[in-house]
């Protein structure tokens, strides 16, 4: 171990399930080993969409994003599975366990794929690629789940590597290897680097990685902020971010409480403080990037007898309306009549959303998911009064609210 890496550097892997939520539904069902097998949204529906597909799937041109009418043309006899959320935490726990008994000091990105500083391993473990194949085969034995790893000095290159060969990839990167194998690449291809900082950094004449790694520190701070400082040093393999265990577990749980000044029971108002209770507490879950898999009220009545009741949530949330949803299920639930001094919300079972940009990843594929009934709607309505009548999130063309239940009808 020592002898390949610098006494004052880290060798870290980043473990990347391939295929994850097929790879699931693969291993549930052997039977479909070898066959083009997809994740996605209601069959019933046209405009349903693909979360994954299997490399089996892939070879035939299916991606994700991709409706599923336009996968059937690519491929007639693929198999589709609709999701099965409850089915991927559990293997996403499992994985994490197990990867857990290898070093202590690992991070999880996201449900499908985590970081793990392996530098002060036991040395008994041998070399990093060692370790690496050892972590491979132990998760397609256990779990028969298939992974790719990538090995490097820092998080940002050992991701990187991990990307470069898929299914069951092992790659290292150093930093000596990122003029030749990352420079020539377009800067849009660079871990961190969406659509819209591509076009940003292109206008100033940043095409390649490389001329990012060598742009102007200052340009290229004032065009993208504090990011652009990271993103030039990570195009120079320089990343000095720590694999940080804790970062799933700094927040257990965010909850916010109001204590009545006298006994309150008209339903109204109780009403109304659980939905300024469920903002307050949406407000946090947003500005530090969590979503809640758990949503619990506490209810403390005049003789301060006290109830706490939760609930377990099939889909995570993060907005004012979901939580208030849930909250106000529970208190109509559990609530006998009797008058109330105190109430409060609490999330918890909280994990990351995705910090970077929207990805069709467990957390928005469910809620895209829900919204299929919505965009054939849409659908319908355009193709009968025109593409300008109405579009998601804004109006195009007054429609009488009167009549919007005859078109809708109408669309049936």
């Amino acid at each position: 171990m020592n002898q390949w890496a610098p006494k004052s550097g880290r060798v870290i892997l980043h473990v990347d399930m391939n295929s994850f939520f097929a790879s699931v539904e693969i291993a549930n069902d052997p039977s479909l080993k070898g066959k083009p097998v997809v994740v996605a949204g209601n069959e019933k529906e046209r405009r349903g969409i693909i979360v994954t597909a299997s490399y089996e799937a892939r070879a035939y041109g299916i991606r994700a994003t991709m409706p599923l009418w336009e996968a059937r043309k690519k491929c007639p006899e693929m198999i589709v599975k609709t999701p099965t959320f409850e089915a991927y935490r559990k293997v996403s726990r499992q994985i994490f366990e197990k990867l857990g008994a290898i070093s202590p000091k690992i991070e999880v990105a996201s449900i499908d794929e985590g970081y793990i500083d392996i530098t002060d391993c036991d040395e008994k473990l041998g070399h990093p690629i060692k370790i690496a194949e050892m972590i491979q085969s132990m998760l397609l034995e256990d779990l028969d789940m298939p992974c790719s790893i990538g090995i490097g000095p820092n998080k940002f290159l050992a991701k990187t590597a991990s990307d470069m060969k898929k299914p069951l990839g092992i790659t290292v990167l150093r930093k000596r290897d990122v003029p030749t194998i990352l420079w020539p690449r377009k800067v849009g291809e660079m871990h961190g680097v969406g659509k819209k900082t591509e076009e940003k950094l292109n206008e100033i004449g940043i095409i390649t990685i490389e001329d990012l790694a060598k742009s102007d520190e200052e340009q290229v701070q004032e065009l993208l902020g504090v990011n652009g400082k990271s993103l030039r040093n990570k195009a120079n393999g320089i990343d000095e971010r720590e694999v940080d265990p804790s970062r799933m577990l700094s927040h257990k749980t965010i909850g916010q409480s109001t204590t009545f000044s006298f006994d309150v029971f008209e339903e109204p108002m109780i009403a109304e403080k659980f939905e300024a209770l469920s903002k307050r507490v949406a407000e946090r879950l947003i500005k530090k990037g969590l979503v809640a898999d758990t949503v619990t009220i506490t209810l403390r009545f005049s003789d301060r007898k006290t109830i706490n009741r939760s609930k377990k949530l099939t889909t995570p949330v993060q907005q004012a309306n979901e939580i208030f949803k849930e909250a106000f299920d529970l208190w109509k639930r559990n609530w006998n009549g009797e008058p109330l001094r105190l109430i409060g919300v609490t999330a918890s079972q909280l994990n990351p959303k995705d910090e970077i940009s929207k990805q069709l990843d467990l957390f928005s594929f469910e809620k895209d998911a829900k919204q299929e009934p919505l965009f054939e709607t849409l659908h319908k309505l355009q193709n009968k009064y025109g593409e300008q009548v109405i579009s998601l999130g804004r109006q195009k063309k007054k429609i009488d609210s009167n009549n919007i239940l005859d078109i809708l009808k109408s669309t049936e």
